[in-house]
């Protein structure tokens, strides 16, 4: 074989090892994604038990229920259209309480209520921790001051 088809042979096999490893890649990522869904699209469009997603939404005043063991919470969320019951086994962030905003990570099971394994509390931004709360920030002389 001339050194011409050498090269030529070695550049092709190249470029197919480059596009499988690209092809294996897209293909782990699209595995590992999970898409983002308010209660709304779940109702509206529906999402298979076991697939990986976010849900998110506002936790329905009145639903958190906690179990006997300690660490399951079940609770509602909603987008303002639909409500979707969730549940999660562990520790909720500080932040997790009726009326707040959660993205939730996890999956449906077969009965449509959400298995969570990962919980993330929002806060508006109006949000102050609690060591602030009182006080108020004065841009000209950019000093706290006691809220009056």
């Amino acid at each position: 074989m001339k050194a011409k088809h050498q090269r030529l042979a070695l550049v092709l096999a190249a470029l197919v090892a480059l596009i499988g490893a690209g092809l294996l890649a897209a293909s782990a990522l699209r595995d590992e994604a999970a898409y983002f869904y308010a209660p709304g699209d779940v109702k509206a469009k529906g999402v298979e038990a076991g697939r990986a997603i976010r849900l998110g939404g506002m936790v329905v005043k009145g639903s958190i229920r906690r179990a006997a063991d300690g660490v399951t919470i079940g609770f509602d969320v909603t987008d303002g259209k639909a409500a979707v019951p969730a549940r999660f086994s562990g520790i909720a962030p500080d932040l997790f309480k009726e009326g707040s905003g959660v993205v939730a990570e996890g999956a449906f099971d077969r009965t449509g209520t959400f298995v969570a394994t990962n919980l993330l509390a929002k806060h508006d931004e109006r949000y102050m921790p609690r060591e602030l709360e009182g006080l108020d920030y004065d841009a000209a002389t950019h000093e706290m001051k006691v809220k009056r």
